[in-house]
């Protein structure tokens, strides 16, 4: 079968929490509820959610039809609670981006929300064990552009080897906090040895270690997915041709296979 070396970008959904929450000044929170419509609006249309490194190896050989990717930012821990349960019902995985120098902490770096609880080290365990993909979210939720030569290598590096020490595997993904980069910030990551990276809209610097993503939120009716999903490769710029991975190149796999609000 032909490699899938098509420049569209991957449709690629970017959730954070997933909880009952009244108080969401920044959009963050999908009620489990509405995470069910969606995936089910999803599976209405053939379609699957599945971790990044997955869709980007089957799209390496070309099998990425009908598969979308699905992360969630920040590592809180409603995932195990919230997400993880709708995701099982609808036989979808996922990437769930942490942040291990705030293992069991809170979002901080959210001045006017409600504070929310992050993973441990036994949720994020426990995520990698539900065969969940486990990502890079930086160390401390930095914005890279803003980050010293010390703090691109702790975020970066040094993220990436206390989750490999955690988990027991060494982290294929990366996810810009606040969802942006600059070219400096992608040299980081890739020198890190991520294999690709998420952003939300990388511009000009689109590729494997910039890879664009819609954000999603409560507000996102049946209606509202199939806009974004028409847009999405209309608003994106393409893939670039050297931006297609190896097959059977990303590190881990979940079962059955090896313009938004930047948080």
């Amino acid at each position: 079968m032909r490699a899938d070396n098509g420049s569209r970008a991957p449709w690629v959904l970017m959730y954070h929490s997933v909880s009952d929450c009244a108080e969401d000044p920044y959009r963050i929170t999908v009620a489990p509820a509405r995470l069910e419509r969606q995936l089910r609006w999803l599976r209405e249309r053939g379609l699957r959610g599945v971790g990044v490194g997955r869709l980007l190896r089957e799209r390496a050989a070309g099998r990425a039809a009908g598969l979308v990717g699905l992360t969630f930012d920040d590592g809180y821990a409603d995932f195990l609670t919230g997400a993880l349960p709708v995701l099982r019902r609808h036989g979808c995985t996922a990437t769930v981006f942490v942040l291990p120098g705030r293992l069991g902490g809170v979002n901080a770096w959210d001045e006017e929300g409600p504070r929310k609880p992050l993973l441990d080290a036994d949720g994020v365990r426990a995520v990698a064990a539900a065969g969940m993909e486990v990502g890079s979210h930086g160390l401390l939720h930095t914005d890279l552009t803003t980050a010293d030569d010390a703090g691109l290598e702790r975020e970066t590096a040094h993220s990436r080897a206390l989750l490999t020490e955690l988990t027991g595997t060494a982290p294929e993904g990366f996810c810009y906090p606040y969802g942006t980069c600059d070219r400096r910030a992608v040299e980081a990551v890739r020198a890190a040895g991520y294999g690709y990276a998420c952003a939300i809209d990388p511009g000009p610097l689109t590729g494997l270690h910039a890879l664009p993503r819609v954000h999603i939120d409560a507000r996102d009716t049946a209606v509202r997915l199939y806009a974004k999903k028409v847009l999405h490769p209309l608003r994106r710029r393409p893939l670039p041709a050297a931006a297609v991975p190896a097959a059977g190149a990303a590190a881990q796999s979940g079962p059955g296979g090896p313009g938004g609000v930047p948080r």
